[in-house]
């Protein structure tokens, strides 16, 4: 049956977690096991006791070795059987603790290695804390079903029918009715369930959207310091974080109504079947140890029940939980390598865009018709005013996005024929905005080549002008900078990530404004390391700082996702145009 109103269903969610359990199964076998022989045991306890009342009802206080022995027989028995029940269960713990951490570990590498699969407009859409929380909402949802079904749904099975079955045999009408107040129980416990679900599912919405809320806040935290936001953000937030208590509040209420219903049922059939177990004492069917062992076996019948109500809800609320993460984990990539893909076979380095159009969102048009060769070792300027499709062209040759027409060549062969790990391993970009990671500096430096000695790391960062920074760092080398790398400056950030760029050492460079952040000491210090780094290389550079791409082989002004003019520094110059104008802006006072 559908839980959810898309076509995610419990049958997804539990796919994915029989897929990761199914991995272990002497393990699992062996949990079931020994809680079902733990459940059997304490399921014999009570009769015992029942034969202890009534052989103690039968004697006379007496010290004699024949007045005690039997009971002395019977307590071994308790004995026996509740020491059963204990090695059981504790054997089950244990094993269950080694199985549940397992998967769930199982369960996050899958999510991450999935996600880390998805395209770059996945990742512009999503918030960052939001998918962490859906990953974290997976894996405790899957700890949430299998404690309920190992440590509740599983003994309230046995324990059920054994009662039943030790209730038939001497008291048919106690045991009838007995099943017939369960089968209630257990419709009214599912109808509350399915009435609460309809709410759980808003809920964790609700609260992945709070998420998202505090995680962009805390990400843009300069922001808000920047423009005083902190009254305003505080309302959002607090806007958000009602809107998650007013659902959660009613889940709550819906869960406190189903322990009153519950509640109201166990005290009635309490009061039921010991009118009828009077009424059979008052014929004689009815022993002292019959009343302890049905009082028994109700209280822990009852015990299993009431969690059979948290059962079903945890269930439906886990399910729930699961949902946004399942759903990710079905949808398919929006970038996929075509069948029988082969790897990209670099051998010269030339690039061609022919007759390429490619619009975002299928609603913002970029590149029309665009053309453009680039010829092997070629180095190749890209200006133009913004929104002229110059950094579109860097995200279509990484494939971060499929074109709508047109094809994109390297050294003839179309990238989308090509695998996407081949293809950007012979790129390398230096962006505008570098990310690091919250890892060292070595680290971060050695992710362009990541089998790369500690002698290569310090040589590619001499070169790329920021070993002098680095040294003078307490760690050096092992510093961490923080997440994004925000504890180092723009300028330092991005010498790391050209030095990583030498590292890679790509046949084909992309240079997004790649020195927008360094003022004009830093600038002219890693120019020359540009150059080097360009050598035998394509080299594509985007730039709005012009006096950066002077010395490029050719420059392609681009306006309106289209090619307007190309050729040299020199030659551009001469002409009335797009180019002429910028440098005359730039070279009146905007260029240092």
């Amino acid at each position: 049956m559908a839980l959810f109103s898309s076509s995610t269903t419990a049958k997804d969610v539990l796919k994915i977690f029989a897929t990761h359990a199914r991995q272990y199964p002497w393990i699992i076998l062996c949990i079931l096991l020994t809680i079902s022989l733990s459940v059997i045991f304490q399921l014999f306890t009570p009769l015992y006791y029942k034969d202890l009342i009534d052989t103690l009802l039968k004697l006379t206080p007496n010290t004699q070795a024949s007045t005690i022995k039997p009971l002395l027989e019977i307590l071994f028995w308790i004995f026996l059987t509740q020491f059963g029940a204990f090695i059981m269960l504790r054997i089950a713990s244990f094993v269950n603790a080694f199985f549940q951490t397992r998967v769930m570990t199982d369960l996050e590498q899958t999510c991450f290695r999935y996600l880390m699969g998805h395209s770059y407009q996945f990742f512009l859409d999503s918030f960052t804390g939001s998918l962490v929380r859906k990953v974290n909402r997976l894996t405790r949802a899957f700890e949430d079903i299998s404690d309920s079904f190992q440590w509740q749904l599983l003994p309230i099975t046995i324990t059920t029918g054994g009662i039943l079955f030790v209730l038939w045999r001497k008291y048919p009408w106690l045991a009838l009715t007995l099943f017939a107040w369960i089968i209630l129980f257990v419709l009214v416990n599912y109808a509350i369930a399915k009435w609460k679900l309809k709410y759980d599912e808003p809920r964790a919405a609700a609260d992945s959207v709070k998420t998202g809320y505090l995680a962009d806040g805390i990400t843009n935290n300069i922001n808000i310091k920047l423009f005083q936001s902190d009254t305003f953000e505080d309302k959002g937030f607090i806007k958000k974080s009602e809107e998650a208590l007013k659902i959660t509040l009613l889940s709550w209420n819906i869960s406190e109504i189903n322990n009153m219903v519950q509640a109201f049922l166990m005290l009635a059939i309490n009061i039921g079947l010991f009118y009828l177990a009077i009424r059979l004492w008052s014929q004689g069917k009815f022993s002292i140890g019959d009343f302890v062992l049905l009082e028994t076996y109700l209280l822990g019948l009852f015990d299993k029940l009431w969690d059979f109500g948290r059962v079903i809800r945890n269930f439906f609320s886990s399910f729930a939980d699961a949902k946004e993460m399942t759903e990710i984990l079905k949808m398919p990539y929006d970038i996929q390598d075509a069948r029988q893909a082969k790897p990209l076979m670099l051998t010269k380095g030339k690039i061609e865009f022919q007759d390429v159009t490619f619009t975002y969102h299928k609603t913002r048009p970029v590149l029309k018709e665009f053309n453009l060769k680039i010829k092997p070792h070629e180095k190749v300027g890209l200006v133009g005013p913004s929104g002229a499709g110059k950094s579109t062209i860097v995200k279509l040759l990484f494939r971060f996005y499929d074109i709508d027409r047109g094809r994109i060549l390297i050294d003839d062969q179309n990238i989308t024929r090509v695998t996407q790990h081949s293809l950007r391993e012979q790129i390398a970009l230096v962006p505008q905005e570098p990310m690091l990671f919250h890892r060292t500096l070595m680290d971060n430096i050695r992710y362009g080549k990541r089998d790369a000695t500690d002698k290569e790391v310090i040589e590619a960062a001499k070169k790329a002008r920021c070993h002098e920074f680095i040294k003078e760092l307490p760690d050096g080398y092992q510093t961490f900078v923080g997440e994004r790398g925000i504890k180092l400056s723009g300028g330092e950030r991005q010498r790391v990530a050209i030095a990583r760029a030498i590292l890679k050492d790509a046949p084909i460079l992309l240079l997004d404004e790649a020195t927008s952040s360094l003022d004009s000491e830093s600038e002219a210090l890693i120019q020359s390391a540009l150059h080097e780094l360009m050598k035998d290389k394509t080299a594509i550079a985007i730039a709005h700082r012009l006096s950066t791409i002077m010395e490029m082989d050719r420059i392609v002004v681009m306006d309106k996702g289209q090619v307007m003019d190309s050729g040299t520094h020199e030659s551009l110059l001469k002409k009335t145009g797009i180019y002429k104008t910028l440098w005359e802006i730039q070279a009146g006072g905007f260029l240092p």
